[in-house]
């Protein structure tokens, strides 16, 4: 069984100490989507409701979660973000809106939290567009797709519901 790295010999938490990792190119992209009820849905489907486009803020929204992802994971170590890429996609069958994040930096540690928590923090932003229209949605799940850099190398872990395929370019 893998040993937990965030424990100390007596099982308490710590920040890891990176300092003699190598430094690599990071990159991770992760996806998730906000499942809407009818009304909601049809807000968004009209370009949002009461508060504007939806779209945009949740994007701004997304970018500003990868960049506070040490401020709320708490042993994540602040990273040096050079690239935040947010792309959305609306299934209206599924009612389903869809955030997929791209980040990258040249680091000693993983980037799978800042691209989990931009995400999240997306969907989150894109939920409180709404809110004013309908509570009738849930966060679905948030998944990594991918990441390079470190020690695992590449990872790539396809998704049969997601709209994007599991690599590192925005389709």
């Amino acid at each position: 069984m893998a040993e937990l790295t965030h424990l100390d010999p007596e099982g308490r938490p710590v920040m890891v100490d990176v300092s003699a990792k190598a430094v690599t190119r990071r990159v991770a992209v992760a996806a998730g989507y906000l499942e809407l009820d009818a009304p909601a849905a049809e807000a968004l489907a009209q370009g949002g409701g009461p508060k504007g486009d939806p779209w945009s803020v949740a994007r701004i929204g997304a970018v500003g979660g990868v960049k506070r992802t040490a401020d709320l994971i708490p042993l994540a170590h602040p990273l040096a973000i050079e690239g935040v890429e947010v792309v959305h996609h609306w299934d209206a069958s599924r009612r389903r809106a869809w955030l997929r994040v791209r980040v990258s930096c040249e680091g000693r540690t993983g980037i799978e939290m800042e691209a989990l928590a931009g995400v999240t923090v997306g969907l989150l932003v894109l939920y409180d567009m709404l809110k004013a229209v309908s509570h009738g949605m849930a966060i679905g799940p948030v998944r990594l797709l991918h990441k390079e850099g470190g020690r695992r190398g590449l990872l790539s872990m396809p998704w049969a519901e997601c709209p994007w395929s599991p690599g590192p370019s925005e389709g």
